[in-house]
């Protein structure tokens, strides 16, 4: 029973609900005593507080382990079916792999070459657009000086 409980914590909150769920279409009394059992746990509410003491601070670190197991065997699975690192597996015939090894390295310097190629296309524009951005201004007409009270207005004198 405990092992029960504990897959359907590791499932979290839909499996508890999916079960309840299955109890009431089996037998409803079951049903209703999931029901019972999720909110006198805890299960039910936000306010979860673990089985049997457990912290919501434990409960977390006992997900995050099982969540680096599970990633640590899928990188098991990944350096066991595609070779270790970045590269590929053998494929057994020496004379392809030397082949596939160096077309990926020249895929990657043109990648790189490419990489250079727009960088420096961009910092022309750039450099285009700011050589026409000061053109412009120093083309720009001087703003027009304030009129100056003496020029404008006749002197009675």
């Amino acid at each position: 029973m405990v092992a029960i409980v504990a897959k359907l914590d590791d499932w979290g909150k839909p499996a508890w609900i999916a079960a309840m769920i299955l109890g009431f279409i089996v037998f409803w009394p079951i049903g209703l005593a999931i029901l019972f059992y999720m909110i006198w746990s805890g299960r039910m509410g936000c306010g979860y507080s673990g089985a049997w003491g457990e912290s919501r601070a434990e409960r977390w670190e006992r997900k995050m382990q099982r969540m680096q197991e599970k990633m640590a065997r899928w990188q098991q699975f990944r350096e066991r079916a595609f070779g270790s690192g970045a590269g590929f597996a053998s494929s057994g015939n020496r004379a392809f792999d030397e082949y596939r090894t160096e077309t990926i390295r020249r895929l990657e310097d043109e990648a790189k070459e490419f990489r250079d190629f727009l960088d420096r296309l961009r910092h022309a524009r750039d450099k285009a657009e700011f050589d026409q951005f000061m053109t412009d201004r120093r083309n720009r007409p001087a703003s027009p000086e304030e009129p100056r009270g003496d020029d404008e207005s006749p002197r009675n004198g």
